[in-house]
């Protein structure tokens, strides 16, 4: 029987990139609410490293070989272990309320594992 999975063609069809990109959005709506006096602090180191997280899958998707591709995605989950970080910080600092720091870090828990899959993966054709 034939496999039906349907062919990854773009990096916007990983589902680490589509975990990856929630991500995003859900640090850019909870970064709204911090203080002004934190725009150029926490709230800009945050925005840029969530973008790091799905901006390494999307190049990564782009190498052509599998030592490249595991090197894209291991910055990515570098990236994701220091947004974790900041999760923490901005939840300590009272930024950030428990119900949503719960919600944002169970999301880097399903990209984490999204991006340990990938470098798993060998002899990758997309």
């Amino acid at each position: 029987m034939e496999d039906k999975k349907p062919k990854i063609k773009s990096f916007t069809d990983l589902n680490a990139w589509k975990e990856g990109h929630k991500l995003v959005l859900a640090i850019y709506k909870i970064s709204e609410k911090f203080p002004e006096k934190e725009m150029f602090g926490i709230t800009s180191q945050m925005r840029r490293c969530v973008i790091s997280i799905t901006s390494n899958i999307a190049e990564g998707f782009s190498r052509s070989t599998n030592k490249d591709k595991c090197q894209f995605y291991s910055m990515a989950q570098g990236s994701l272990t220091e947004l974790q970080n900041q999760l923490l910080i901005t939840r300590d600092v009272g930024y950030l309320g428990n119900n949503e720091f719960q919600e944002i870090a169970q999301q880097t828990i399903v990209v984490n594992k999204l991006i340990n899959g990938l470098k798993r993966i060998k002899n990758t054709k997309y």
